[in-house]
């Protein structure tokens, strides 16, 4: 079967679409992606051994409402080469979308020729491309409840699916004695683990440089904390780690092999992106998530809130990180493993990392049912 999908922008579209990429190819399934080679995309797909195939579309930015028109022509452009390819090479069996503008061309030209798509939403607020292409959609996948409302259809209520979002394999095969082993962390030691992810890691960064000294007082206790690209050297100036400080807090710009390093860490402190939080989940690993305040929709408070209420995380707000509340959510879960165990417990139950295998059932589904 020809499966065709288009991601692009962030990892946080493209690394749920590699994992049911992977899911599928397991299956026997030809695999193929639409995106753009100059961005993200572009680096990853062929690192995870899939083909991308070159869609020049460009998204527009509504506070200049005259950007529609270039993009709306380069959309048909888009449209017209993949028809050219389509003929050529054979059109794909389904289709499915992640939710980049870059979906636009190929979900709309298999509306137009009766292809089948999906469309796979990773946040609680759904994001415009997948609103535009959710109607004609076949299943719309979604990665939290609190996404279901805007897809519904009257009538059919098997049109909306909650299949989680799809984390890669290479994360969830995270292994705590090699993670720890890398990173040169005792067996015994409670690890915090801190990432900002790609967007907003300076309040991060800076309310862990205040609480440096109550951190490093507390014996058995290790940071790894990832400061993003942007903000490593504001943070190494503001933590001023001294030679034996530095063998308990591994201050790094980024971390390239999640997966072990998540399942090394006893707690997590991070933003709230889809992805991050999935990543979380799939392993277990209890949490303060603290949503980044600009994101669009403030769909991080939204994605979070759902983890809180299942008992996998706590949240706090980004500018409560310097509160006794935050201090007191932060402590509770490095001092009490109790408080870690039910965490534990309840990330677990959410099964996160079966989520590829059920978006993989449903897109496999929606093609044989033509």
């Amino acid at each position: 079967m020809r499966i065709a999908i288009a991601a692009g922008g962030t990892a946080g579209h493209i690394n749920p679409a590699l994992a049911l990429a992977e899911e599928l190819r397991d299956r026997g399934h030809e695999v193929t992606f639409f995106g753009r080679p100059s961005k993200l995309e572009g680096t990853l797909v062929p690192q995870a051994g899939f083909s991308l195939v070159d869609v020049e579309v460009t998204g527009f930015d509504r506070s200049r409402p005259w950007t529609a028109l270039s993009s709306l022509y380069r959309v048909w452009s888009a449209k017209r080469d993949l028809a050219r390819r389509f003929k050529k090479e054979g059109a794909p069996d389904v289709a499915i979308g992640f939710g980049a503008y870059v979906e636009v061309p190929l979900l709309g030209w298999c509306k137009e020729n009766h292809v089948p798509y999906l469309v796979h939403e990773q946040n609680s607020v759904p994001g415009l491309a997948n609103k535009m292409m959710a109607t004609a959609a076949s299943k719309v996948c979604i990665s939290v409840p609190a996404a279901r409302d805007v897809f519904e259809r009257e009538g059919d209520l098997d049109h909306v699916v909650l299949t989680g979002n799809p984390v890669r394999r290479s994360v969830i095969a995270g292994d705590r004695d090699r993670g720890r082993a890398a990173l040169g962390v005792p067996a015994d030691a409670t690890l915090l683990l801190v990432f900002g992810g790609s967007l907003g890691a300076r309040t991060l960064n800076e309310g862990m440089a205040a609480l440096k000294g109550r951190l490093l007082s507390i014996e058995g206790l290790r940071v790894v904390q990832s400061t993003g690209k942007g903000g490593f050297e504001e943070a190494v100036a503001a933590l001023s780690l001294t030679d034996g400080e530095a063998a308990r807090w591994d201050l790094r710009p980024y971390i390239d092999n999640m997966g072990d390093v998540l399942a090394a860490a006893d707690l997590v402190l991070s933003r709230a992106g889809a992805s991050s939080i999935a990543e979380i989940a799939a392993l277990g690993v209890p949490s303060v998530l603290v949503p980044y305040p600009f994101a669009t929709a403030d769909h991080q408070t939204t994605n979070a809130r759902a983890w809180v209420e299942s008992g996998a995380a706590f949240m706090m707000p980004d500018d409560e990180l310097g509160s006794d509340e935050f201090k007191a959510k932060l402590f509770a879960l490095i001092d009490d493993a109790s408080v870690r165990e039910g965490m534990v417990a309840a990330a677990r139950a959410q099964k996160t990392g079966e989520a590829a295998a059920a978006l993989a059932d449903v897109v496999v589904g929606v093609a044989t049912a033509r």
